[in-house]
């Protein structure tokens, strides 16, 4: 039994394109743990093997699509039904996340068959002195590994990774200095602020270039060029491999715009080799 034919692998395909709250992810992965038996458990039995209540198993079930819970152990019989023994604990739930991850870096290898929207975008980071990058809770990892690398070969990366009043005011700031284009990492679940901000940001006439997981997400309606790419939703958390990746693709298409991108890598080695400063 190959991993995509799986019970667990069924079940993943199920849960997938539906936005569940941190309680609904974790019946979800006692599910793809239990692929097996979870067709033939009552609603309480699942609530138990989850450790949540009984009415969050309801609640689960009407997120995905059905009238109740009755709908679903039904519907899981038809799609999940049990497998033998001796293949039942041959693909975890830790497989399955790193399959879907495989399988979101895939679609975004598609995407990218149209260089156009990278092309774009990399001119606009680069030609936006100084460039402002936002990216808030989830993706502020996202945004903070972006700015980390574009700095070594741009001449000026806000990094904007918290929150509050204060953003804004960045913002304008970094418009007074000459900003044109701002970059937004945009990953679920989508805060509020985030929109706000990018509102913001487009008032004060940026061009608004986002990375997010979706191109139906919240922030698209603010954003004058959105990037997807998706992110797994096997775990208790989100895993963000395709997002990242695309940021990488996105560093690469700024440098192309860059002319002294070279220059200055080559500057910033050498004096990394003066100071002794990586043990490689």
């Amino acid at each position: 039994m190959s991993v995509t034919d799986s019970p667990a692998a069924r079940l993943q395909a199920l849960f997938e394109g539906h936005r569940l709250t941190p309680t609904q992810r974790r019946i979800a992965h006692s599910m793809v743990r239990r692929a097996a038996d979870v067709p033939f458990l009552s609603s309480v039995e699942l609530a138990e093997l989850a450790g949540v209540s009984q009415p969050s198993v309801t609640r689960f079930a009407v997120a995905l699509g059905f009238d109740g819970y009755p709908a679903l152990r039904r519907h899981l019989r038809e799609v999940a039904p049990a497998e033998p023994a001796a293949d039942a604990g041959s693909v975890n739930e830790y497989q399955q996340a790193v399959e879907a991850e495989i399988e979101n870096l895939r679609h975004l290898a598609e995407a990218l068959a149209d260089t156009g929207p990278v092309q774009r975008a990399g001119r606009l980071l680069a030609a936006s002195r100084p460039l402002p990058v936002l990216g808030l809770r989830a993706a502020a990892a996202q945004a903070h590994g972006f700015a980390y690398f574009a700095a070594k070969v741009h001449p000026d990366v806000r990094l904007l990774n918290e929150g509050g009043t204060m953003v804004q005011d960045r913002i304008d700031a970094a418009v007074r200095a000459g900003a044109t284009a701002l970059l937004c990492f945009a990953l679920p679940r989508h805060p509020r602020e985030v929109v706000d901000t990018l509102a913001h940001a487009k008032e004060a006439g940026l061009t608004v270039v986002t990375v997010a997981d979706s191109a139906f997400a919240p922030v698209a309606k603010v954003s004058d060029l959105l990037l997807p790419a998706a992110v797994g939703t096997g775990l208790a958390f989100d895993t963000a491999c395709a997002p990242m990746l695309l940021g990488r693709v996105l560093l690469e298409a700024m440098c192309d715009d860059l002319p002294e991108a070279q220059s200055r890598l080559e500057e910033f080695d050498a004096k990394a080799a003066a100071r002794g400063l990586f043990v490689d």
